[in-house]
C-alpha cells in the first residue's frame, strides 16, 4: 500500500492520522503554559519559587518542547524522504503517549531515577525510528538529521547524569543547544530558500534565491566546527572566534535568499526572521566568550532558544499544518499575531540580559509575548489540527510542506 493509500484507510480521529497533528498541539502547549510558570519561579514568587528550578527549564524547552516539534516535523517529512508508510495510528498513540509521560514525570519527580528513565526514552526510541525508515529507504542523504536526532537523546541522558556528573551535564545541555542550532542551519537552510523560491516563481519575480553551492556546505562545516568546540569548552577564545565567523556566514547565506523580496507574505519572510536569529544567537555566543565581561553569556543562548528556535519552529508548524490540512499557504491576521508575539518576546529575552535593573519587568513581558505566541497557535491551529482536512481527501504533497524538505 502506499503511503497515501495507507492514510486513505486509516479511519481513526484526525488528530492521529500525520505525526505532526498531535505533536505540534501538545508541544505549543506544554511552553505557552510553563514559561509563565518558571519566570515566577526565577523571580522568587511561591508557591513556584524552589518548586520549579533552572535545570527543570532547561529540560522542559529542550527535550520537552523541541523534541515534540523535531517529532512533529519529521514524522511527517520522513514518510515524503523515503516514500515508506508513515507512522500513525496505534503506534502514533504510543509515542505521543511516552512523550506526554516524560512531561509528567518531570513536574512530579524530577530529580528521580524513574523520571531520568522515562523522559530519556522517548528520544532514545524516536532515533531508532528515524534510523530505521531512513536506512530502510536508503535516504542517504538525511543520515545527518538521524545522526542530530541521536545527539540530542545522549545529550537528553547526559542531563539527567547531573546529580553524579555536573560538568557532563553541562556539556550535555550544550550539546542539545548545539544540536538544535545545527538542525536549523540544515534544515532552515534548504527549506527558507525553497520556498521562497516557489514563493517568488508563483508570482513571476525573476531574482530568485541562490542555488546550493559550496559557500553553503562551507558555512554548515564552519558552523558544526565552531559549535563542537563550544561544547567542549563555552569560555575559549578560539571557539568564540569561530561561533562569531559562522554567525556571519549564516547571514552571508541567508543574504542570497531575497527575503526582502517576500515581505508581502509573513508565512515566507518569518524563515529569513528564524534564520536570522540563528546568526545574531550564533554572534553573541561567540561574543560572550570573547568580551565576557561586555556580553553575557545566557544573551546568546536566549537569542537562540527563544529566538532561533522558538521563530522557525513557529514557521514551519504554522506552514506544515496549513499545507497539509489542504489550506491556503497564506498567513492570515491571527498567524502573523502569532510571529511578532514570538519575536517580541525574543528581543525582551535578550534584553533582559543586558538590563538586570529592569530584568524582573522584562521576563514578564517576553514570558507574556511568549505565551500569547504560542498560545494563540494552540487556539488558532488546534482546530486544524484536531480536525480532517479541509478538503475531505488524502494529503498530497503541497508546495512548502515537510514534505518539501528533499
Amino acid at each position: 500500500m502506499t503511503t497515501a493509500g495507507k492514510r486513505r484507510a486509516y479511519t481513526g480521529p484526525p488528530l492521529f492520522s500525520f505525526g505532526f497533528r498531535p505533536f505540534f498541539l501538545l508541544a505549543c502547549a506544554w511552553p505557552a503554559l510553563i514559561v509563565p510558570l518558571w519566570v515566577l519561579a526565577y523571580l522568587g514568587y511561591p508557591p513556584f519559587a524552589g518548586a520549579l528550578t533552572r535545570d527543570w527549564h532547561v529540560n522542559e524547552m529542550l527535550f520537552g518542547y523541541l523534541s515534540g516539534v523535531m517529532a512533529g516535523f519529521l514524522l511527517t517529512a520522513v514518510p515524503h524522504w523515503t516514500g515508506r508508510l508513515p507512522v500513525l495510528g496505534a503506534p502514533l498513540v504510543l509515542l505521543v503517549g511516552l512523550w506526554a509521560a516524560g512531561r509528567v514525570v518531570m513536574v512530579m519527580a524530577p530529580q528521580s531515577l524513574w523520571a531520568a528513565i522515562v523522559d530519556s526514552a522517548f528520544l532514545v526510541i524516536f532515533a531508532g525510528v528515524i534510523w530505521h525508515e531512513v536506512l530502510a529507504g536508503r535516504n542517504w542523504k538525511n543520515l545527518p538529521v538521524c545522526a542530530l536526532v541521536s545527539l540530542l537523546a545522549l545529550a537528553n541522558i547526559g542531563v539527567h547524569l547531573g546529580p553524579l556528573q555536573p560538568d557532563l551535564a553541562a556539556g550535555a545541555e550544550r550539546l542539545a543547544l548545539g544540536v538544535a542550532a545545527m538542525m536549523i542551519a540544515l534544515i532552515g537552510g534548504r527549506v527558507t530558500p525553497s520556498f521562497t523560491r516557489n514563493w517568488l516563481k508563483a508570482r513571476k519575480v525573476a531574482s530568485l534565491p541562490a542555488a546550493a553551492s559550496r559557500l553553503d556546505l562551507a558555512v554548515l562545516v564552519v558552523t558544526g566546527v565552531a559549535l563542537a568546540a563550544w561544547i567542549v569548552a563555552p569560555s575559549w577564545k578560539i571557539a568564540g572566534g569561530g561561533l562569531v565567523f559562522a554567525g556571519a556566514g549564516n547571514l552571508l547565506r541567508l543574504s542570497r535568499w531575497r527575503g526582502g523580496e517576500t515581505l508581502a507574505e509573513p508565512l515566507v519572510w518569518i524563515l529569513h526572521k528564524g534564520y536570522g536569529w540563528l546568526s545574531l544567537a550564533l554572534a553573541l555566543m561567540g561574543a560572550a566568550a570573547l568580551w565576557p565581561s561586555r556580553v553575557p553569556y545566557s544573551a546568546g543562548i536566549h537569542a537562540l532558544t527563544v529566538g532561533a528556535i522558538g521563530v522557525m519552529t513557529l514557521a514551519m508548524m504554522t506552514r506544515a499544518i496549513l499545507g497539509h490540512t489542504g489550506r491556503a499557504l497564506t498567513a492570515d491576521k491571527n498567524t502573523l499575531a502569532i510571529y511578532l508575539f514570538a519575536n517580541l518576546a525574543a528581543w525582551l529575552r535578550i534584553a533582559a540580559t543586558f538590563l538586570p535593573g529592569q530584568q524582573a519587568v522584562l521576563l514578564g513581558l517576553s514570558a507574556t509575548g511568549w505565551s500569547l505566541a504560542f498560545g494563540g497557535f494552540v487556539l488558532v491551529y488546534g482546530r486544524m489540527l484536531t480536525g480532517p482536512r479541509v478538503d475531505q481527501t488524502a494529503p498530497k504533497a503541497v508546495s512548502g510542506s515537510p514534505g518539501d524538505v528533499g
